[in-house]
């Protein structure tokens, strides 16, 4: 544990890419197994449980010292765990501190009821920069400018491999990677996961600029509807799979988490050896077993500059909006009601791996030959294939994203090299997101907090609010969108306009408008107001607009998705 708080100390302090990839090169050269292991999975957060949560700890400083006194230093220096490692009222350091392994081997077989009491016994042995790290490895928020990508160059550095050679396995191998390690130093094979269901990274795309759209030639992409739900990859290796107590299949979110018992009735549906790529949405015709062959079918949507067609419109998937996806996301154990109500199907826009055939190396038009192949030879009521849409021309593919934004189901479009491979990553140049304009409302700010790490300093947290007859009412808050030079001005003004105070929390004069970007607006029993916004976000500062020229309630309620 030593170590590894001297080492998240000195990446703390480091700012080059190299200088970092060299302390971490050199902690896996000189710490023993499981520790280096550990730490990798703590930096690259694949870490899956967590030790024990903020409010544990925030429960546990407050029983120790004076709440008043954390509240005011948690207030000023923005940060729960760097101000619990400066506050701890008990010191009695040692030199003996147990492992990084034993941390978490700890942690992982405690009781909960004994949560609270081990914390603190490792606090009290502690200097506050182990403190610190402790804190940040129990509740998983390491944020020391290492991404998972950083880690993997860097294992990959460390044994002269291809990172190829480590995404792939990835996914498959699991904290504390000894066998991967052991094989990276040359002193084992290489770890074998033919048969293991796993995540597989995923090809992600740019945001597309008017310089792309003006160098738009027909015959050279593949435009398909950007759905509005979820980005998921379906694995599934029935027959495959040798251990019993491994799942034969899988879905996982865009990211790689496991999500598969949230959605059960979707891979109950799906047999083979494949892994496909899509978009996870309610459809409402999932369930209905008719037709499917048929429907599995590629079909095709047409736009010249003057209209659109479409071909076995009925046969197409009855897409609900993202609202509607919500009921269903982050259920432990979704009722059979729910999965009724709110059947999930997947819209397949690629497949890595095909009847056990890995296709990542081949184009997307040979992957979207493969997958129409196999659409038309299997029936399956809970998959579609997403249907392809045709521009001859820049002008028509703009004509054609004013289309498809018409559907609220639909958020834009996404268009693609068809010479592209399946690259994981986002490369240059091969695939596009072109998302539909972003929705706008005029609201007041109401209160302000102050941020984390770096924006702890300032005011950056705003909640801002709409018109109900003469009183304003919540709908959102927003914390990104503006630029540094407007942060110190926002913060500015929160500072000489505030009014009150509810802890971290500074209540403003109603007085200032923001411009407030969203993707849609939902209803929400959970807000006073009865509407919630998606991705909120300051789309400009309105200095110059009276507050009571902003927005009214009815006017946000109106934009709600029907």
């Amino acid at each position: 544990m030593k170590a590894f708080s001297i080492l998240l100390e000195q990446l703390y302090y480091t700012s080059g890419n190299k200088a970092k990839a060299q302390l971490i090169a050199d902690y896996i050269a000189n710490t023993p197994d499981p520790d280096r292991g550990w730490a990798i999975a703590a930096m690259a957060g694949t870490l899956r449980f967590d030790f024990f949560k903020r409010n544990t700890v925030k429960k546990l400083i407050t029983e120790h010292t004076d709440s008043a006194l954390f509240a005011m230093s948690y207030d000023y220096v923005g940060e729960v765990s760097e101000t619990v490692a400066h506050l701890w009222p008990y010191s009695e350091p040692t030199d003996n501190l147990p492992s990084l392994t034993e941390v978490v081997e700890t942690f992982a077989s405690v009781s909960k009821q004994k949560v609270s009491e081990t914390l603190a016994n490792y606090l009290t042995i502690m200097t506050p920069a182990q403190r610190w790290a402790l804190l940040k490895l129990g509740t998983r928020g390491l944020r020391i400018g290492v991404s998972a990508r950083s880690i993997k160059q860097i294992l990959a550095d460390y044994g002269n491999k291809d990172i190829k050679e480590i995404e792939t396995l990835w996914h498959a191998v699991t904290p504390p990677y000894t066998d991967m390690l052991a094989w990276l130093e040359g002193k084992a094979d290489k770890p074998d996961i033919e048969n293991a269901v796993t995540f597989h990274p995923v090809m992600l795309s740019h945001p597309i600029e008017d310089s792309d759209i003006d160098a738009f030639t027909e015959n050279t992409w593949q435009i398909e509807n950007k759905y509005d739900g979820i980005r998921v990859q379906l694995a599934v290796k029935t027959g495959k799979v040798s251990d019993e107590n491994e799942p034969d299949k899988a879905l996982f979110s865009r990211t790689g988490d496991d999500i598969s018992h949230s959605f059960p009735d979707l891979l109950e549906s799906v047999n083979g050896n494949m892994v496909l790529d899509g978009e996870l949405l309610v459809i409402h015709n999932a369930e209905n077993d008719q037709g499917s062959k048929t429907r599995g079918e590629a079909s095709t949507k047409t736009h010249d500059d003057s209209s659109a067609t479409q071909s076995n419109a009925a046969l197409q998937p009855d897409v609900d909006t993202f609202n509607a996806l919500q009921q269903r996301l982050n259920k432990k154990k979704p009722s059979k009601a729910l999965q009724s109500s709110a059947p999930v199907g997947l819209i397949v826009y690629d497949a890595l791996v095909l009847n056990g055939e890995d296709l990542t190396e081949k184009t997307l038009k040979a992957r979207r030959q493969a997958l129409e192949k196999w659409f038309s030879e299997n029936s399956n009521n809970r998959l579609f294939l997403s249907e392809t849409l045709t521009a001859t021309s820049p002008q028509s593919l703009r004509k054609l994203h004013t289309q498809v934004c018409q559907n609220r189901a639909v958020e834009g479009l996404m268009i693609k090299r068809l010479d592209s491979k399946y690259i994981p990553g986002r490369p240059k140049g091969k695939w596009f997101k072109w998302k539909r304009d972003p929705l706008v409302v005029d609201a007041v700010m109401m209160y302000a907090q102050r941020g984390h790490g770096k924006r702890s300093s300032f005011y950056s947290d705003y909640t801002f609010g709409a018109w109900e007859d003469n009183q304003l009412l919540p709908i959102g808050k927003a914390y990104s969108g503006f630029t540094d030079e407007e942060l110190k001005k926002l913060d500015n003004w929160v500072r000489r306009n505030a009014v009150g105070r509810f802890g971290p929390v500074r209540e403003v004069k109603k007085e200032l408008v923001l411009e407030v970007a969203f993707d849609a607006a939902h209803p929400s029993s959970r807000h006073k107001s009865g509407v919630a916004l998606r991705f909120p976000r300051i789309h400009r500062i309105r200095w110059d607009k009276p507050a009571d020229e902003a927005d009214t309630l009815a006017n946000v309620k109106a934009l709600i998705e029907q």
